[in-house]
């Protein structure tokens, strides 16, 4: 006998599509008549529409689409407008940021005025988007904490792209569009100052990172195991205790001796994750701006060791006796 295991399969059950609660009256109509995708429905629920946009949503699509034509045509340029080259140097192409010695102020398109133009219409998007996933959590009577979650990772972007490079003075040391020249970006900054590993908000940021894939792999795996018992209706399992959410427990207190609850772990998780963004975010703006090299400051502080004295000192020549005067 084969157990079914739902973590390759998925039971898939059809009916008519489900439209949703009413909407207040003064709102936008859903838009797009629903339908069931079958490969969908191995991922996730197999129901595609319908969509509520608004005008934020709109407004916010609108804005996404000029800045990424932005982005794309300058990439295009940068390579002669060769099509077959732009597709093969896409990963390695980007849209670099002014020249440092344009300061704050507004520079020519071609060196870095087009970057500030995409991230102006890129960032109006990102918090356009960020309303509208507020306004609609409201709509619905639901709390918003996927919106607060989604701010967090927004501070990270803005510290990055924005409040940073207004701490020191310059566009030039905001992050470039682009895929490898963002990492590049990423590790010129870790060498400038001191390795961004000493930066104890860089490694908080790496345990929230590393602790919401845990918690996450954690939950989705106890959840799956007890799916043969109603373990995915999980709001039903709270209020009415079944076998699902019994075994779950027991598994857990078991093997560690403590379990969160149905309702715990995700409020583990959503710290976790939110804390992720939340300290980088912190630990980025301090660098260059409080701290010069990360280094140094974990020797000062006791957090790392000093380089082991492999040579012998070598003595300044002039704080010896007749040396140059």
């Amino acid at each position: 006998m084969v157990e079914y295991q739902n973590i390759f399969s998925r039971v898939q059950v059809r009916t008519a599509p489900d439209m949703g609660i009413p909407l207040d009256s003064g709102s936008w109509e859903r838009q797009g008549e629903p339908f069931f995708s079958y490969w969908v429905g191995k991922i996730g629920n197999a129901q595609i529409g319908p969509i509520y946009l608004g005008w934020t949503g709109i407004a916010s699509l609108v804005c996404g689409i000029i800045a990424i034509e932005i982005i794309g045509l300058n990439m295009w340029a940068s390579v002669n407008w060769d099509l077959s080259e732009f597709i093969r140097q896409l990963p390695w192409l980007a849209l670099e940021p002014p020249p440092p010695s344009y300061g704050l102020s507004l520079p020519p398109l071609n060196e870095g005025g087009w970057w500030l133009m995409a991230g102006f219409f890129l960032t109006t998007a990102i918090l356009l988007w960020w309303i509208r996933m507020y306004r609609r959590a409201r709509a619905l009577g639901m709390g918003t904490h996927v919106a607060w979650a989604f701010a967090s990772a927004i501070w990270l972007y803005l510290v990055l792209g924005f409040i940073r490079p207004l701490f020191m003075g310059s566009w030039g040391e905001a992050v470039p569009f682009g895929i490898f020249p963002h990492l590049d970006w990423t590790a010129a900054l870790s060498i400038r100052y001191g390795n961004l590993f000493y930066n104890p908000f860089h490694a908080l940021s790496i345990v929230f990172f590393y602790g919401s894939v845990l918690l996450f792999a954690m939950h989705g795996a106890t959840i799956l195991a007890v799916s043969r018992f109603g373990g995915e209706r999980e709001i039903e399992q709270v209020v009415d205790r079944g076998t699902a959410s019994e075994r779950a427990a027991l598994f857990w207190r078991w093997t560690m001796g403590f379990n969160a609850t149905m309702e715990s772990i995700h409020r583990w998780a959503w710290w976790f994750a939110v804390l992720c963004t939340l300290t980088g975010g912190i630990g980025i703006l301090l660098t260059g701006t409080v701290v010069d090299n990360w280094y140094l400051w974990s020797v000062k502080h006791g957090v790392a060791p000093p380089y082991p004295q492999v040579f012998p000192p070598v003595a300044d020549p002039a704080a010896l006796q007749g040396g140059l005067q």
